[in-house]
């Protein structure tokens, strides 16, 4: 974060989508931070079970010295994500989506009169397209070309961009050089 002038002790609220480990195992480092170096609050926002998923989370990081040392010193808030409400100042609205068995939870994050829609992982389904519809930006997951269990296939991306003209869309969750035809790691794709 600091590499990219991103200051991680002002981040005043963090969205989660769902509990898969590439979308949760990135956050002990960041919740290290908040404990040891800035201790400003900071609010979770998830699905039902957030609170008792990240505190495992966080004991099976560090063990012991998470409930002894480490806990007492997190300014920590969760909150199950509802319809819509407030978190840190931030106002969101959420949409179920499919994703598989487990699902995810599609946010709308009001910013400066703007709507950003993150999508997290999801199926091409019409809950999406609520969540998208009429944001000015969505970031969105387009996971690889073709049948794509549980995810977006490019093909798929491609019909949801074009059903939302006005919106700007930003894909992530890319299969990076292990099939046929992938994108190359950080490489641009225009869909």
């Amino acid at each position: 974060m600091h590499r990219l002038g991103v200051d991680p002790g002002a981040i005043k609220v963090v969205f989660i989508t769902h509990f898969h480990g590439d979308h949760t195992l990135g956050l002990p480092p960041f919740v290290l931070h908040r404990v040891f170096v800035d201790q400003r609050p900071i609010t979770f926002v998830g699905p039902a079970g957030l609170e008792a998923f990240l505190e495992k989370l966080w004991e099976v990081s560090w063990g012991a010295d998470w409930k002894r040392v480490m806990r007492p010193q997190f300014k920590v808030k969760y909150v199950t994500a509802r319809g819509s409400g407030t978190a840190g100042g931030v106002r969101y609205e959420s949409v179920k989506l499919d994703h598989g068995s487990m699902g995810s939870i599609g946010y709308r994050i009001h910013v400066d009169g703007k709507v950003v829609a993150y999508s997290g992982d999801t199926e091409p389904t019409a809950p999406l397209d609520k969540l998208v519809d009429h944001a000015d930006v969505a970031i969105v997951e387009a996971t690889g070309p073709g049948d794509v269990f549980s995810h977006m296939s490019w093909e798929a991306a491609t019909k949801l961009r074009k059903r939302h003209p006005d919106t700007r869309f930003f894909f992530n969750h890319v299969y990076s050089g292990t099939v046929p035809g992938a994108v190359k790691d950080l490489q641009v794709i225009e869909v």
